[in-house]
């Protein structure tokens, strides 16, 4: 998710995408960018420089995922308070 929120900023290149998440390894965002590529989310562009530079950014699948998103975001700060009392109910119980 950090990768694709960075991405819907704008496109980035590798190391602006390691930059904006300090947390994660060279490999980890490797991978997670190949996948996000291989699922259709994220397009990936080579441009003949020297050296060649890549750019990611969000195919249209990849920013049509924001709205499932945010609908789940908005559920979870109306259900902040129910679910923390649910927990304290359990913990008290248990």
């Amino acid at each position: 998710m950090l990768v694709l929120l960075t991405l819907a900023e704008a496109p980035h290149r590798f190391s602006q995408v390691q930059r904006a998440i300090p947390d994660i390894s060279k490999r980890m965002l490797s991978q997670t960018l190949q996948t996000l590529e291989r699922d259709g989310l994220v397009l990936r562009q080579v441009f003949a420089t020297k050296p060649p530079s890549v750019e990611y950014r969000l195919t249209e699948l990849g920013c049509s995922l924001f709205e499932p998103l945010t609908a789940l975001v908005r559920w979870v700060e109306r259900s902040h308070s129910s679910i923390r009392a649910a927990r304290q109910d359990y913990d008290t119980s248990s």
